[in-house]
């Protein structure tokens, strides 16, 4: 484990000083909405624990927190309707954050989204951010 810094966005989110939409927290894991999400209902999936990159997660993290990124791209795609997902994380390079993230982003065919290119827009207004954080967290409510 890599030690956090202070000013880690991620760890701030995960220790409740920073607000954020959340929706899952489980033992190693905490999920929340995208704040410039490439389409409504993208999620962010973090360790509690501060890890810069996938090779920094100890190995026996790997099964709890990527069970958990299972249950976040069913409840996603369940959610939001969607036709599937695009599940993906950056290691140092284009890592906004340097906090280890899995993206959960839904997808449909013909939905725009090309190669590595991620547009990013804004939710349209606070209610449908909550609309969307509600039907992901009663999606996860039903899976688990």
């Amino acid at each position: 484990m890599v030690r956090a810094p202070a000013d880690c966005t991620f760890c701030q989110i995960v220790a409740g000083s920073l607000a954020a939409p959340v929706v899952l927290e489980s033992e190693p894991s905490l999920a929340f909405l995208d704040h410039r999400p490439v389409f409504p209902g993208h999620v962010l999936l973090v360790p509690r624990q501060h890890y810069e990159t996938l090779a920094d997660l100890p190995a026996e993290m790997l099964q709890p927190f990527f069970g958990d990124a299972q249950l976040m791209a069913r409840a996603v795609e369940q959610a939001m309707e969607a036709e599937g997902t695009f599940v993906a994380m950056n290691n140092r390079v284009s890592q906004s954050v340097p906090h280890l993230h899995v993206h959960i982003v839904p997808r449909r065919k013909k939905d725009g989204l090309r190669g590595f290119f991620w547009p990013r827009q804004k939710y349209e207004s606070p209610e449908e951010m909550e609309r969307v954080r509600e039907s992901i967290l009663q999606a996860v409510r039903q899976l688990r």
